[in-house]
């Protein structure tokens, strides 16, 4: 959903450095804002990062705060804010953020719960600010030529295999099994990308979600769609994969067999590998959210969240061993 936006009080310039960058700040930095988001702001001359909203230390050179209102005290020309914290408290700070003027991109998943997350949507508006609520995976360079390459044909099934191993990509990090995450922080990836590529609505049948004894967020689920034609779309997630990881997407059509692969970052068709280029996922969400920034506009899905709430309506629950580290 894009909105076109009419900011009060904004000329548009304000927050800018003289070179034209948009003075950008970072609120929580922990593992996806050190190893993506201070990177890929650094090489877009259209951002400088000014202040990090931390608790934890600051990028080098950058200096820290605890809140955004401390922030704003001492840089008082921030235009913007990414979001990189874990997703519950961030109502407070968008509506902290907002109070202060400021443009907002999230990272994903968007927010604790999917009303919360649609309160961002009225908070945003009601401000006439910049909201972008991101998804990283979507912007893999195989996602663009896929969809168009399903839109010229017919779909005849689809099937997802997302599965990763929770110690490599969080370790040690707790948030990651709260309540209504666990492995649907990578599942929600999947599910980004195939409502990006997908032609049509999709609709759960089914769902079959699996947890640890001692956690309350699922280590797999396995949930069952269809399209809004019937098509069926069956997606497999799971945290606990050791060995090599898989994020594989695979749909049958009636003129060939497409793959995505890597997290949509490969594509191949009939098993020929396809050139899709290889600009990184952040690289091309910092570049939107300039193109959102210019044009006063917002740009917010909520759907890949709310296939996850879905999940949880219509899960089966099963108890499965206890993880550990």
């Amino acid at each position: 959903m894009n909105t076109a936006l009419h900011p009060k009080g904004t000329s548009g310039t304000a927050g800018r450095t003289d070179a034209g960058a948009v003075r950008i700040a970072l609120a929580g930095i922990g593992k996806i804002a050190r190893d993506q988001h201070i990177p890929h702001i650094a090489a877009n001359p259209g951002f400088e990062l000014v202040a990090a909203v931390t608790g934890h230390t600051p990028p080098e050179g950058v200096p820290g705060f605890r809140t955004i209102t401390e922030m704003m005290q001492a840089v008082p020309d921030v235009h913007a804010i990414s979001i990189c914290t874990p997703p519950r408290g961030r109502l407070a700070l968008i509506e902290e953020a907002l109070e202060h003027g400021l443009d907002v991109m999230i990272e994903k998943p968007p927010a604790a719960t999917l009303s919360e997350a649609e309160d961002f949507v009225r908070l945003a508006r009601e401000a006439g600010r910049v909201l972008f609520t991101t998804w990283h995976s979507r912007e893999a360079a195989g996602v663009e030529p896929a969809r168009a390459w399903l839109a010229e044909r017919e779909i005849r099934r689809v099937e997802v295999n997302w599965k990763e191993d929770v110690r490599v990509w969080h370790p040690g990090q707790a948030w990651i099994w709260e309540p209504g995450i666990g492995v649907f922080d990578p599942g929600i990836n999947a599910l980004s990308v195939i409502t990006q590529i997908l032609p049509r609505p999709l609709l759960l049948q089914d769902a079959a979600l699996r947890f640890p004894s001692n956690r309350p967020a699922p280590i797999a689920a396995d949930l069952t769609f269809t399209d809004t034609a019937g098509v069926p779309v069956d997606v497999f997630f799971d945290f606990d994969q050791r060995g090599p990881q898989t994020w594989d997407v695979d749909v049958e059509t009636d003129r060939g067999h497409l793959k995505l692969s890597m997290g949509a970052s490969k594509m191949f068709v009939d098993g020929v590998e396809q050139d899709v280029g290889d600009e990184p996922e952040y690289a091309r969400l910092y570049r939107r959210f300039a193109e959102l920034l210019d044009k006063r506009e917002s740009d917010v899905d909520l759907s890949p969240f709310r296939h996850v709430a879905d999940a949880f309506l219509l899960g089966r629950r099963s108890e499965v061993g206890a993880f550990e580290e």
